[in-house]
Formats: C-alpha cells, sequence, structure tokens
C-alpha cells in the first residue's frame, strides 16, 4: 500500500525492494538445486536496474484450474517477481478471461505482487463503470494496482459497441478524464463532456492509490506516444510488436517527455515480450509460435516478435529489449496451461533472468 499521496509509478522502488527478482538471491536459490547446491553469483550488465514481472495465464477452454492458478502467483511471489500481468480480448477465438475479473481473484492469492492490465482498450468501455471496477480491484489488493490502457486501432468492431468509429480517439481521451474525475478526492463529480455529461454526482470508494492506479499507455504512432506522455504514467510496449519496432517507440517517448517538460526517471518505460525457453531451439520456435496464434491467430507479422530458444538465445533477446529502452520486462510465457508457464516461470527465474541484474 502506498500512503502519503505518493504516485506508484515512478517509485516503486519503495514496494517490496528487498525481493524483487533480480535484485534478491535467495528467491533464485529457493529453486530446487541437484546437491542441494545454491547457485553461484551470475554478473549481470544492468546492476539491478531492471525489473521483471510475469504474465498470469488466462487461458480457460475447460474447468477453470483455481488451484494451479493459485500456486502459480504464489509462486510468483516467492520467486520475486514485481507483477503480475494480464491482457484483454473482448472479441476474440480466444477464450481468455477477462482481465479486472481476474487480477481479483488474483488479488486474494497474494500479498506483495503487483496486478497489471496491459491494454485496457478503453474506448469501449463506459468511463464511470471502468473507473468502478478499477477502484474495486485496487481496494482488493490494498493499492497494487496498474492499469494499461489504449483507444485501440481502427481495426476494432466499434459498432457492437455501440462507438462511433469516426470519433474513438477523442472519446478515449475523454473518457480518462472522466475516470481520473471519478477518482478524484472530490466526493461529488461534476463533468461537463462532448460525449458525458455528469451533474454532481456521488462518486464512492476511491481507489488505495493516489491520485490513482498508475496508468500505463500502449501505442505506436508518434501521436499515440505524445498522448501517452501526455495523459499517463507510463509506457509499455506491445508484446506484439518487435523490439526494433520498440526501440523506435522508446525513443519517441523520451523526446516527448523532454518537449513536455516531464521527468523521464518518473515515467517507466516497459515491454511485454512473448518468449519460451528450451534446450531445442527448434522446439521452442515451435511452442512459442503455438501459444501466440493461439493468442492471436494468423495476426500478420505476429511470428516476427517472440524471443525463444535456449538460455543463452532468450538472455540475448531480452538483452536487446533492454538495451532498446525497457526498464520494466514483462516476460510473458505463451504455454497451454498453467502447469506449462509454471514450467516457463520457473526456468526463467533460475536460468535467465541472474544473467540480467
Amino acid at each position: 500500500m502506498v500512503t502519503g499521496g505518493v504516485h506508484p509509478a515512478g517509485q516503486r522502488a519503495h514496494i517490496v525492494k528487498a525481493r524483487r527478482i533480480g535484485q534478491e538471491r535467495k528467491h533464485v536459490s529457493s529453486l530446487p538445486m541437484p546437491n542441494d547446491a545454491a547457485p553461484a553469483p551470475r554478473p549481470g550488465p544492468y546492476g539491478g536496474e531492471v525489473r521483471f514481472s510475469i504474465s498470469i495465464h488466462q487461458f480457460d477452454s475447460g474447468t477453470f484450474d483455481a488451484a494451479a492458478l493459485r500456486d502459480y502467483l504464489t509462486r510468483a511471489e516467492e520467486l520475486g517477481f514485481e507483477g503480475g500481468w494480464v491482457l484483454e480480448q473482448i472479441i476474440g477465438e480466444a477464450p481468455l478471461l477477462a482481465p479486472l475479473e481476474l487480477l481479483a481473484y488474483a488479488a486474494a492469492c497474494t500479498d506483495r505482487l503487483r496486478l497489471g492490465v496491459a491494454v485496457l482498450v478503453s474506448s469501449l468501455h463506459d468511463p464511470l463503470q471502468l473507473a468502478s471496477a478499477v477502484t474495486a480491484v485496487d481496494r482488493l489488493s490494498h493499492g497494487r494496482l496498474d492499469v494499461g490502457v489504449a483507444p485501440g486501432g481502427g481495426f476494432r468492431k466499434f459498432a457492437a459497441f455501440g462507438v462511433d468509429k469516426a470519433t474513438y480517439i477523442s472519446s478515449f481521451t475523454e473518457g480518462l478524464e472522466l475516470m481520473k474525475a471519478a477518482w478524484s478526492d472530490a466526493p461529488r463529480v461534476t463533468f461537463d463532456g462532448r460525449f458525458r455529461q455528469v451533474e454532481d454526482l456521488p462518486i464512492q470508494p476511491k481507489p488505495v492509490q493516489r491520485p490513482h492506479p498508475p496508468i500505463w499507455f500502449g501505442g505506436q504512432a508518434a501521436k499515440a506516444l505524445a498522448r501517452a506522455v501526455r495523459h499517463g504514467d507510463a509506457f509499455l510496449g506491445a508484446g506484439s510488436s518487435p523490439t526494433s519496432k520498440f526501440a523506435e517507440a522508446a525513443k519517441t517517448v523520451r523526446h516527448e517527455l523532454a518537449e513536455q517538460g516531464k521527468d523521464p526517471a518518473k515515467f517507466p518505460i516497459g515491454k511485454r515480450v512473448y518468449l519460451m525457453v528450451d534446450d531445442d531451439p527448434s522446439k521452442a520456435r515451435e511452442r512459442v509460435l503455438e501459444g501466440l496464434h493461439r493468442i492471436y491467430g494468423a495476426m500478420p507479422g505476429v511470428d516476427a516478435v517472440p524471443v525463444s530458444g535456449t538460455v543463452d538465445a532468450v538472455v540475448a533477446g531480452l538483452r536487446e529489449v533492454i538495451d532498446a529502452g525497457a526498464r520494466t520486462i514483462l516476460l510473458n510465457p505463451v504455454g497451454r496451461d498453467v502447469a506449462e508457464d509454471r514450467e516457463q516461470m520457473e526456468r526463467l527465474a533460475a536460468e535467465v533472468i541472474p544473467q540480467l541484474r
């Protein structure tokens, strides 16, 4: 829980500092080791500056395996990951559980792990209802929520949500302003917008984090990244974009921070990375592409985005992401079930992350 009015987007070093993965060796050495030997310290090039989060398995094509997911979340905390993240896909072939509802479950299973969603296509949501749902998860987690938002691209099925495609970006921006008003300290809210009019309405309760949970933006176009700096607290590159595109976006974000007079030290930049580790490089490639196609189908270009292969290959791929500007890495295995993602999480914590400290 963050108190004293400090916005946590730029202040996470005060939260669980002693237990963050890559900064505390005892969680890595708690993994089973041959002959009970502790792992030897391995030099890393980044001096503990990089933070690592892990994805939360969302696929639910059969019976929801509550015990396996609960154990996965508990283990993520034990290993010292900073956060557990989900994504949103309201319309699609993939049977993905709704993000905020799943994070509410995750809040009940954890004590320290920050909980994030990247991204909510908030132009498809009613702002006041979404603000209320975000508040609920932030309160249930005692102030551990991170919220990613984006307007969505022009390919979205806006008509299915009663949204005018011609004005969805304006509606998105105004909706975010209304959500911030709903989260404010004011017990009653008045808002006169183009799309919403609110007249002296009582809105309670408020989020734990003040003035609101950290707002992470996605995006790639220059205008979208300027909007991210103007309205957001952090930037997270999409897992569906390659490292080269992320490098361009990170450079633009840094430029916008300078142009808008904002402190880059208080504006985290990160990236979701789809990946699979396997001692057989061809099998790793096969596994990661199968996982991506389960999420995105035959989306053009998706085969170019993942990192996969042996431990050394995955370390090299993640170093490219970090060198491109990421200081928060969301590691996203794409296993078929919770058990496969758990196996990947263990290997990442024991074999990959220690080389990137």
